[in-house]
């Protein structure tokens, strides 16, 4: 077999069983060398092609942009909504938290929560200075992404923006 073969349990030996599944009954599957599959379907070339490159040089400037804005609009769809579940859910909790303290259900400890206030604060401090150069390779590798597909990147941040807005 080449090295692009898919090779399945029944080549290699393995029947379900043994790989922990319910079916002990040997499975044929066929072998396909994925050369072979790329040169017969057009649209496997076009997603995994040569080009490992930037998407710029791939798709066309209405395609990058069309692709952009959509994922855009949905990522910012979904963080809108998140977004308000959570503040209802955070304001709503404060809000019951406050009446409680007022009506003199609860008794808040004001000094206990500011020493530990200042003990996470510290704990936090400690842990961004550690993570500095894990947090800066990973800015400077999305900032060459975004040089690199510029056009991409537009149209995600203009679709999010609407999705934000709708």
């Amino acid at each position: 077999h080449g090295p692009l073969a898919l090779m399945t349990g029944a080549e290699t030996g393995d029947s379900m069983a043994d790989r922990g599944g319910q079916n002990s009954d040997d499975e044929t599957y066929e072998i396909v060398d994925l050369r072979e599959y790329s040169g017969q379907n057009e649209w496997w070339g076009r997603v995994f092609g040569q080009s490992s490159g930037p998407v710029a040089e791939k798709y066309c400037v209405a395609t990058q942009l069309m692709m952009g804005g959509v994922t855009g609009w949905c990522a910012g769809f979904v963080f809108q909504k998140i977004g308000k579940l959570a503040a209802t859910a955070i304001g709503g909790g404060f809000l019951l938290m406050q009446v409680a303290n007022h009506t003199g259900y609860i008794k808040v400890d004001w000094k206990r929560v500011e020493k530990d206030v200042n003990k996470a604060k510290r704990q936090l401090k400690k842990k961004a200075n550690k993570a500095a150069p894990e947090i800066n390779t990973f800015i400077e590798e999305s900032a060459e992404f975004v040089k690199k597909n510029i056009v991409l990147t537009s149209g995600f941040v203009g679709g999010f923006l609407l999705g934000l807005a709708s």
